[in-house]
């Protein structure tokens, strides 16, 4: 099995491609151990130290360092640990549910149409691009008084320096031209 990894715009996060499905659909982020400890990938991850949250993609998995940490130290355990997990048949989740954020409720008519509207720009061209960094944003709400889109940023979007540019300039443009509802976008933690 070869692993290829990938720099991130996120000096904290590296991306690793172990050149198969991940978790096919859908995306899973665990910010800390104890939430790893639904998944024996995260578990072993966590368990190495100087981890401070994992997320897996279609076909790709990042980690983020600790801060302090070394990836030429960290890497190797790493690659380590992904490939002792894939050769050993172990499922990736026990439990076999997506962690989203999404909390989008219920919504009127009107405004139900808007957050589709959002959801499928999110989708078919936010999304895709951001996963290309080892990245993710996902929909948490949208509030129609003020126009206000919240977002929450996972993988290696999460805390990296580059995320509030890439929000405001990127995507919260791109989601003001398309959908004239939208004032302003929020980051969610």
């Amino acid at each position: 099995m070869f692993i290829q990894t990938e720099t991130t715009p996120n000096p904290e996060v590296l991306k690793f491609l172990p050149g198969r499905e991940v978790l096919g659909e859908g995306a899973r982020e665990f910010r800390t151990a104890e939430e790893g400890d639904a998944s024996p990938l995260a578990e072993a991850l966590f368990r190495l130290g100087d981890v401070n949250r994992v997320f897996f993609g279609p076909d790709f998995l990042t980690v983020t360092k600790a801060e302090g940490a070394e990836w030429p130290h960290l890497k190797a355990p790493i690659l380590a640990a992904i490939m002792d997990h894939f050769t050993s048949g172990r499922p990736l989740l026990l439990d076999q549910v997506e962690s989203g954020h999404d909390e989008d409720g219920v919504y009127d008519d009107e405004t139900a149409q808007i957050v589709a509207e959002i959801k499928d720009l999110l989708d078919t061209r936010i999304r895709p691009a951001v996963a290309q960094d080892g990245g993710d944003i996902v929909f948490s709400k949208f509030e129609p008084a003020t126009g206000v889109v919240w977002l929450h940023m996972r993988g290696a979007c999460s805390g990296c320096p580059s995320s509030s540019a890439t929000l405001k300039a990127g995507v919260e443009n791109m989601l003001k031209h398309y959908v004239p509802e939208v004032t302003r976008v929020e980051q969610t933690l």
